[in-house]
């Protein structure tokens, strides 16, 4: 059984020059059970193909901030937070791929593998690629195209 607490947290994400107009908010809920984690996000790249849809590269980073280089937009994101040193996909800002419906994503779940103190002030990445859970370090997961800071 559930037993929620009043810690929340959410990140409002926004899109990169690539793809601007990728928007929505990714919602924390610390619980006795884990944290639960609900994403909503619009506007993702798209796939005409009819038996091809999108996935896309889901994490929490180290970093604190959505700023980057001419290179990377989002380099000051970091890398994967890996708070306990643990090879790829068992980071702590390992999450689920993000599965795009007409550009639009909607998903929810349970995490035990972090507390809301270890991820405020991080960022939420999604990459344009989805993760390929065996990778080292990140998954093959492909460029930043959208982030937000937990507050």
């Amino acid at each position: 059984m559930f037993t929620f607490f009043s810690k929340n947290a959410k990140a409002i994400i926004k899109g990169g020059k690539k793809y601007p107009k990728i928007s929505g908010t990714v919602y924390f809920k610390e619980t006795n059970l884990g944290v639960i984690v609900t994403v909503k996000i619009n506007n993702l790249p798209q796939s005409n193909e009819k038996c091809k849809g999108r996935f896309f590269g889901f994490h929490i980073h180290e970093g604190n901030s959505c700023t980057g280089n001419n290179e990377d937009e989002f380099s000051n994101t970091k890398s994967h937070l890996n708070l306990n040193n643990c090879p790829h996909p068992f980071h702590i800002g390992d999450l689920p791929p993000l599965i795009e419906n007409n550009g639009y994503a909607y998903t929810s779940v349970l995490i035990n593998k972090f507390k809301l103190k270890d991820i405020i002030g991080k960022t939420v990445v999604i990459h344009d690629m989805p993760d390929d859970f065996f990778t080292q370090p990140s998954g093959n997961s492909g460029k930043k195209i959208a982030c937000g800071i937990i507050k």
